[in-house]
């Protein structure tokens, strides 16, 4: 099963020649999750092959537009194009309002189910679950209700030994040594130990989005141990007390909260566009922790199981 992150835009507040604002699309299971939508998304998933029609959820993590204005043109071109099957949108308060208000004085009725999720942002919550995947908010500090977004693979069944397994089981005792039990008899006498017949499961996968924050420790709990991190980096930390200021954070402060929680890879974004070279912030963040990359336009990055 595929477990995939495609980056499409990387800028902060203005978008510059070669960098986008806020967006990715996170594959998993041949499923495709949209990560904020800022302006000219849509024209990033062109850019990349990747069919919008394919998305099943959209989140939100706040109302700045370079997180969201490509939103409402976004599920315009998906009702244009004659989209039926639900669309899951999670986002803060006060969105549900402005979409309704832009396809109002447009005209516009969509053809497909909207089916929208108001979040709880000050709040560490479960939005979202299916049978492969789970996604819980992560709270922010920011200016507005802001919050982050961690999407975590569900524990997977043990493979059987197919040569080892005695010809008498049944298919609903197949089942459970999937699942770590034991066979017994009825009187309790084990028949066949789990151990004995399956492997290992593989391992479960992980990916945190930090949207635009301040420098929050308290994230720790919640990042412990992750595979695969993306935290802002709007500036770099000779303008850390800017980036207090004004709730962003540095490279090396996402650096410091990445190390500080044992995550297995770092991705820095959400550049200010003051930084035409982001060699610098690459470095700066390294110095703290060696295994970071920028989240730029295009990358992908992929999780091995």
């Amino acid at each position: 099963m595929d477990f995939e992150l495609r980056i499409l835009g990387s800028s902060s507040a203005t978008p510059s020649a070669n960098r986008h604002h806020t967006a990715q699309v996170l594959s998993i299971d041949n499923q495709y999750h949209l990560i904020d939508c800022g302006e000219g998304t849509q024209m990033q998933l062109m850019q990349y092959k990747i069919k919008h029609q394919r998305i099943c959820n959209i989140y939100i993590s706040h109302l700045h537009g370079d997180h969201y204005f490509g939103l409402p043109g976004l599920l315009s071109t998906m009702h244009l194009q004659g989209r039926h099957t639900p669309l899951h949108l999670f986002g803060p308060p006060g969105l549900s309002e402005i979409l309704t208000l832009q396809f109002k004085y447009a005209g516009t009725n969509l053809c497909f189910p909207l089916v929208f999720h108001e979040l709880e942002t000050t709040a560490h919550k479960k939005i979202f679950e299916n049978k492969q995947l789970t996604v819980h908010t992560l709270p922010m500090e920011h200016r507005v209700p802001c919050c982050g977004f961690l999407f975590r693979e569900k524990q997977k069944s043990r493979p059987l030994i197919k040569e080892k397994l005695p010809s008498f089981l049944t298919p609903p005792q197949l089942v459970r040594l999937k699942w770590g039990e034991d066979i017994a008899d009825d009187l309790g006498h084990i028949l066949v130990y789990n151990k004995d017949v399956t492997m290992e499961p593989k391992r479960s996968r992980s990916y945190a989005y930090c949207s635009d924050s301040r420098y929050k420790p308290a994230l720790l709990p919640y990042l412990h141990q992750v595979d695969l991190l993306y935290h802002e980096a709007t500036f770099a930390d000779d303008l850390r007390e800017r980036a207090t200021y004004t709730f962003h954070s540095t490279a090396r402060q996402a650096a410091e909260l990445a190390a500080a929680a044992g995550v297995r890879h770092l991705l820095i974004g959400h550049f200010s566009v003051r930084y035409k070279d982001l060699t610098p912030l690459l470095a700066e963040a390294r110095e703290v922790f060696p295994r970071t990359d920028l989240a730029t336009e295009g990358s992908i990055f992929g999780i091995i199981a």
